[in-house]
């Protein structure tokens, strides 16, 4: 009540939005789709940028050669586990069979190896994600080979690279992805880094000092302070983060085709939406980039973070909660 109070409009996101739009649209997806699958599109390596929005693309794309031109289609969905769980349908299971997805996305192994979404109670999830347990997603042993990549740095402790706040950096996405290109034989690759997902830590991370709060809780600071365009130049800041690492990847893979996408977007407040959420239908999150490309390995760089399915145990389910909760999905 005491939130509801103080952001009004972050209120009727959550109730009302979420009960006449994200909760019927989540369960027509289960029944159709909404969207375009990425695996009915012609790519060899996918990268996704976890939240990225097609005009945030636009925005940095004369920074980039390889972004000349930003194109865009429709996410299966509208946060990352319907995105995983809606992407990773059995009707696509021969090709999955040949595909290594390299993830820093939590919901990665949440969705398809912990099938959480068909064993949370309501009490700890919304309806809308209860509703993804009717989608026909594959099992995790269907994957050619998958990777969670949020296994190297644990929330709240120095990492090898001085992090502590914030996702996943890029650098370990970009890592395993030029090691598996080299290294293997898989038709198709997914990377999906974090960034521009918040918190956003870039600036911090190269000022070495904490997160300011815009950082850690766009969501407050707009509603105390209504200064849009702090967040949104943070934001691209943290989208440069990524896209300076895509492109030393994209140097040092081999690949005709490379596809640039995202699995869903974010909304500052269009619509009255506020963040991305399963079942939404808002077009700055539902439609996201589609960007083509090629890579050619000059072997200039390499790699040396080794692979976690072979470097040691499992993150325990203690630290994925602490990882859910960094990005602000335990409020």
């Amino acid at each position: 009540m005491q939130k509801a109070i103080k952001y009004p409009r972050q209120a009727i996101d959550d109730t009302l939005i979420e009960a006449l739009v994200r909760t019927p649209s989540t369960y027509l997806n289960t029944k159709t789709t909404i969207g375009t699958n990425v695996f009915s599109r012609d790519w060899d390596i996918l990268i996704l940028l976890d939240t990225c929005r097609v005009d945030a693309l636009e925005a940095v794309a004369p920074e980039y050669d390889f972004l000349s031109d930003v194109g865009s289609i429709r996410s299966v969905g509208g946060r990352s586990p319907e995105w995983i769980a809606k992407t990773f349908e059995e009707r696509y299971e021969e090709t999955i069979r040949n595909t290594a997805y390299l993830s820093a996305n939590v919901f990665s192994k949440q969705i398809l190896a912990d099938r959480h979404h068909e064993s949370a109670s309501l009490s700890d999830n919304t309806l809308s994600y209860r509703l993804l347990e009717r989608l026909p997603t594959v099992d995790v042993d269907t994957i050619g080979r998958f990777e969670y990549l949020y296994q190297y740095e644990p929330v709240g402790e120095d990492g090898p690279r001085g992090h502590k706040e914030g996702g996943t950096p890029p650098r370990y996405v970009t890592d395993r992805g030029i090691a598996v290109n080299r290294n293997y034989d898989y038709d198709r690759i997914i990377l999906h880094y974090l960034q521009p997902h918040p918190p956003y830590f870039a600036n911090a991370l190269r000022e070495g000092r904490d997160l300011d709060q815009h950082e850690h809780d766009w969501w407050g600071f707009l509603g105390e302070t209504g200064d849009f365009e702090t967040i949104w130049n943070t934001y691209l800041d943290e989208l440069r983060f990524v896209l300076d690492e895509v492109e030393l990847l994209l140097e040092n893979v081999d690949a005709e085709m490379v596809a640039i996408s995202a699995d869903h977007g974010e909304s500052f407040g269009e619509y009255w939406e506020y963040g991305h959420k399963t079942g939404s239908l808002n077009p700055t999150v539902r439609t996201v980039p589609w960007v083509e490309t090629s890579a050619t390995d000059t072997g200039g760089y390499s790699p040396s973070i080794a692979s976690p399915v072979d470097s040691g145990p499992e993150t325990p389910d203690e630290s994925v909660e602490d990882q859910l909760e960094a990005l602000g999905y335990r409020m």
